[in-house]
């Protein structure tokens, strides 16, 4: 047991002694010293498999990289860091080519070197920054700021008269190859620039620049004034073209809405009017609890015991209001109460009197039927 755990406390101890010292990025990276290495630790070469194997913590694997890093962009940072990352204790140096020694063999920068040196201090993965760093490495800079391996892309890099810089390099196994990121480079982002220079001009001219600092003639200038107004005017009717048409679809679908709570009112009121008429056809008043109230709009069969009407062929049938008062016709009037025989309802034609005597002989009818009614 005790054996065990002196095992585990070496083991942790190791491996922390193999990871890299936890660096606060609070501060840029320091520039490196004309005159000395900041390195006191004893330096001996190491081989890869010594620095993948991990170093203490007093000696880290010391990795240089260099370049220009004009316009400092993804791809730039991203070989940093594969360089960092290479051994788990790694003390990273990046050199930083001078606007001379770049204006010579590769070409004019858009940065100056001054605002180089500032972009790669301030990049989390460098711990140290060479300025006016070489553009071959010989063995005194390598002696110089002990140097243990070189970071870079593997693709051969000729210029200054040879056909890779980092061939002598390679031949003594201090080189450890980079992935280059597709798709981004300083080359590319000089070439949108230069593509579309008009846009970028007027771009610039909206927000302050006068046509001097651009370097544009006077002419440019106003055509790059008057175009940037007409993209405004296009903006605005754009604008105005998406407000109407969202306003348009809003009333289409308000009044969508409005036809199909429409149709669903509509088929309700005709359901609920066609509830109202029952299966006879008579027309059913209902209340809300269901409790059927009065069957209405339909007529009422006569009594048994009303008399049968004769009616004329020539005429329709009278109107239900209340019916005048009958004329009784009997064959002889009885004194006594008891039950009269059936009555019959005669609705003759009536005929015009012919002359006046018949008009008086009629009266008199009446006025003795009359009279025969008071003795009843």
């Amino acid at each position: 047991m005790v054996k065990q755990r002196c095992t585990r406390t070496r083991s942790r101890h190791t491996s922390r002694s193999r990871r890299s010292p936890r660096k606060t990025l609070t501060e840029p990276a320091i520039f490196a010293k004309e005159t000395s290495c900041e390195c006191h630790a004893p330096h001996e070469r190491l081989t890869i498999a010594q620095a993948r194997l991990g170093t203490p913590v007093d000696r880290p694997v010391r990795v240089y990289a260099d370049g220009i890093f004009d316009l400092f962009h993804s791809g730039h940072a991203r070989a940093l860091m594969q360089a960092k990352n290479l051994f788990p204790n790694t003390y990273l140096i990046v050199g930083v080519c001078s606007d001379d020694l770049t204006h010579r063999y590769k070409g004019f920068t858009v940065m100056t070197e001054d605002e180089r040196y500032e972009a790669l201090r301030h990049c989390r993965y460098v711990d140290e920054v060479v300025r006016d760093a070489p553009w071959t490495l010989a063995p005194d800079f390598l002696e110089k700021h002990k140097i243990d391996f070189v970071a870079h892309d593997d693709i051969p890099y000729s210029s200054a008269g040879s056909e890779d810089v980092y061939k002598h390099i390679k031949e003594a196994g201090m080189f450890v190859p980079t992935q280059r990121t597709e798709g981004i480079s300083t080359s590319d982002l000089i070439t949108r620039i230069v593509r579309d220079y008009d846009v970028y001009a007027r771009r610039n001219l909206q927000r302050g620049y006068t046509a001097k600092e651009l370097n544009v003639s006077y002419i440019n200038e106003k055509k790059y004034r008057l175009q940037n107004q007409v993209d405004r005017m296009k903006e605005k009717v754009r604008t105005v073209e998406e407000k109407s048409k969202h306003f348009v679809y809003r009333v289409e679908e308000k009044s969508h809405d409005l036809i199909q709570k429409w149709e669903e009112k509509s088929r309700d009121f005709i359901g609920n009017f066609l509830e109202l008429f029952g299966p006879d056809g008579t027309w059913v008043f209902q209340e809300r609890s269901g409790r059927m109230i009065s069957y209405a709009m339909s007529p009422r069969g006569s009594p048994c015991n009303s008399p049968p009407r004769e009616l004329s062929p020539l005429r329709s049938p009278p109107s239900p209001p209340s019916p005048p008062s009958p004329r009784w016709h009997s064959a002889r009037p009885s004194a006594s109460r008891s039950p009269s025989p059936p009555l019959r309802w005669h609705t003759a034609r009536p005929s015009p009197p012919t002359s006046p005597k018949g008009a008086s002989k009629g009266a008199s009818i009446s006025s003795m039927s009359e009279g025969d009614e008071d003795e009843k």
